[in-house]
């Protein structure tokens, strides 16, 4: 059984997990702006916990984005680093698909709508369906949009389905008509541990890529600054 180290840094979580002999290690934190201090660490418990040297998986999983720029930005240095040192081929895994896939190994649930805070009056958005191989799958590209412009973007895939993320709470007049979980999301921050499930499959389809080419996806290219009143 192929053993893999997955880890994340895109929001306000950080996470890494370890699958070996069908045995799960895992760790996730709420560490907002201290992601460069919570990752390594982390992952040196988990190898030790495990009882394993990093060189002797056969490759690493790192969250790509979307979310914090900042966050995502280590995670990919931090997974580049790592994947560097051991030889290790890498796959980046979306921080939205990952919490559908949570969605769907914790609840059952084979419809999910992710919706991250963008910030800027905005949020990351993407729609997943469960597929064949029990791994959620995206339906619509992700994106960024006001959130106020969710509901035309899935019209035609969706009316109402579970929802994920933090977008919901960061906009609830907007968004809650949209899903169909009361309330707060249950899951608010993707976890590493189910990026291993939708990483499996990249491996096994040759879609591991060596360290120099693990790029982060930020969905949002730039960043428009909102001027202040009277600094136009």
């Amino acid at each position: 059984m192929s053993k893999y180290i997955a880890i994340d840094a895109s929001t306000e979580a950080c996470s890494v997990a370890i699958n070996l002999e069908n045995h799960l290690h895992s760790e996730f934190e709420l560490c907002p702006q201290s992601h460069s201090v919570v990752l390594l660490p982390m992952v040196d418990r988990l190898l030790k916990q495990a009882k394993i040297e990093l060189a002797e998986l056969d490759g690493l999983v790192f969250g790509r984005g979307p979310g914090s720029f900042t966050g995502v930005r280590i995670g990919v240095g931090v997974a580049q680093g790592l994947a560097f040192s051991a030889e290790l081929p890498v796959v980046g895994v979306s921080t939205l698909q990952t919490m559908a896939q949570q969605a769907y190994e914790k609840y059952q649930q084979t419809e999910v709508i992710a919706v991250i805070d963008a910030r800027m009056s905005e949020v990351y958005a993407g729609f997943y369906q469960l597929n064949e191989h029990g791994v959620m799958t995206p339906v619509v590209d992700e994106k960024v949009l006001p959130p106020a412009d969710l509901a035309e973007y899935l019209n035609a895939h969706t009316q109402k389905s579970y929802g994920v993320g933090s977008g919901w709470d960061a906009y609830p007049a907007e968004l809650s008509s949209l899903k169909t979980n009361p309330d707060s999301p249950e899951i608010l921050f993707p976890d590493a541990s189910a990026m291993l499930t939708i990483a499996k499959h990249e491996f096994q389809a040759g879609n591991g890529v060596s360290a120099e080419y693990a790029q982060p996806v930020y969905v949002r290219d730039t960043v428009s600054w909102k001027k202040l009143p009277g600094r136009e």
